[in-house]
């Protein structure tokens, strides 16, 4: 005798046993029965995309506007001073000011160090955020058969592994917070075992984060504790 599953479906004794038998071998936990030895199971991987999706870049709108502006503004009134002294006009009093303290002032000054060293940073900053992606908030996905690429929200990731762990019997509350490389769960139980719940915890996140199709599984840092006694 079958259960009908949907239109059109039907689920087999047999096929039912099959598959939880599969399931069960593809999630069993190897978890010590003391929470000194226990080590986080690692996530479930799905190699269906072609490991090649990289970070996505950002635009540096932030940056690149204060460097045109500040850019142009030097631009403008270096312009403007050169075409007042063209007009026998005198100079601009910071640009008279300025060549006499290139022309007097040692190197060793202090104020010629500080702000040397200003520039320097400045110049150093801005060639990293040339040559790194950022968007660190954007986990990249995997691409599918049409090419697209997509990104998911960190924050998003952790919102949905959170509601993850709160369906774990045991679980009162849980805090997620998902790093580029890593998700950290914080997890209170108020009843059953602590290894119990956190077995299953690692079960349903490692399923879980297997489900959010990520171009690179996150690993799965996951801790249990009793919830603080009041008074």
């Amino acid at each position: 005798m079958s259960e009908p599953v949907g239109e059109g479906t039907e689920r087999t004794p047999e096929a039912s046993g099959a598959h939880g038998a599969v399931r069960a071998d593809l999630l069993e936990l190897d978890q010590s029965a003391s929470a000194a030895r226990y080590e986080p199971r690692p996530t479930l991987e799905r190699d269906d995309g072609d490991g090649k999706t990289r970070r996505f870049w950002s635009w540096r709108r932030i940056p690149a506007a204060v460097v045109a502006a500040v850019l142009l503004g030097a631009a403008a009134l270096t312009l403007y001073d050169v075409a007042a002294v063209r007009a026998d006009h005198p100079a601009m009093y910071w640009r008279r000011w300025l060549a006499d303290q290139l022309a007097t002032d040692p190197l060793d000054n202090t104020w010629v160090l500080v702000g040397s060293g200003v520039a320097a940073v400045v110049g150093l900053w801005l060639i990293v955020l040339a040559l790194t992606p950022g968007l660190r908030q954007v986990l990249p996905m995997r691409r599918g058969p049409t090419r697209v690429r997509a990104g998911l929200d960190r924050d998003a990731a952790a919102l949905t592994l959170r509601d993850r762990a709160l369906e774990v019997s045991g679980v009162q509350s849980v805090r997620v917070r998902a790093r580029r490389t890593k998700v950290r769960v914080r997890a209170v139980s108020h009843f059953r075992e602590l290894d119990d719940v956190r077995a299953d915890l690692d079960t349903a996140l490692a399923v879980g984060i297997g489900d959010l199709g990520l171009a690179k599984p996150l690993a799965l840092s996951v801790h249990v504790r009793r919830p603080t006694k009041k008074g």
